[in-house]
């Protein structure tokens, strides 16, 4: 069946799936427990238009998957983000095309520019890692005012600001045009560490969790200094 998907550039011809796609993006998140920056329908509209998007098709225009194109801090940095696949799709492969496609028209775009993911998913930092991204900490991200603000219709935005914007639930990923590793040797780490990494974001995650809470509850931020505050800044 994949073997019949079309990955495009998508187009001002496409507008007509954005309600389709973020109500996709919406449910998705409602089902993995996990927060999304929402985007609206003329949103995503807007990004097809100006052919800052890639959209999945299957021939007789069924849709399929989506992702589309941010550029933040005067173009220095870039996010590859909403990457989304109808359910009946998952686990196919079209995830991995969609994402090498965004990918290469992100460089084409714009060169220069550091490219740049948040995610929960340790499917998504595989593919990330098979592109060349790294797994960074939030400082190395860009520090653009719009960027952030497009995380208040997360529902995690409030622990992302209980830590002053330095974590959050999801990991950050990061390629640099001008100084990076080949995709062959992100891939054979990631392979390496990906047990590691699993129970490093459940522990995180978890711990996020049982900070907030309890900041919530005593209003106190006072916590012991320990490798876990160092690394997840707790």
């Amino acid at each position: 069946m994949e073997q019949n998907i079309i990955v495009r550039v998508a187009n001002s011809g496409d507008t007509h799936y954005a309600q389709t796609i973020t109500d996709e993006m919406e449910a998705s998140a409602k089902a993995r427990g996990t927060g999304i920056a929402k985007r609206s329908p003329d949103y995503v509209a807007q990004k097809m238009t100006e052919g800052k998007a890639v959209i999945a098709l299957l021939p007789d225009g069924t849709w399929v998957g989506f992702c589309y194109i941010e550029a933040w801090g005067h173009d220095e940095f870039v996010a590859n983000s909403g990457l989304i696949v109808a359910p009946v799709f998952r686990k196919s492969g079209v995830a991995k095309l969609i994402k090498r496609t965004i990918f290469n028209l992100s460089r084409e775009k714009y060169p220069k520019a550091k490219i740049f993911g948040l995610t929960t998913g340790l499917a998504v930092m595989k593919i990330n890692s098979e592109l060349g991204y790294e797994p960074v900490t939030y400082s190395e991200l860009t520090d653009d005012e719009e960027f952030w603000a497009g995380c208040k219709s997360c529902v995690n935005y409030d622990i992302l600001m209980s830590k002053d914007r330095k974590n959050c639930m999801c990991t950050a990923m990061l390629y640099d045009p001008a100084d990076h590793y080949t995709p062959e040797e992100t891939t054979q780490e990631f392979n390496k560490q990906s047990k590691l990494w699993e129970r490093f974001m459940k522990i995180k995650q978890s711990r996020l969790l049982s900070f907030f809470k309890r900041k919530e509850s005593s209003g106190s931020s006072g916590k012991p200094k320990s490798l876990f505050h160092y690394f997840f800044h707790l």
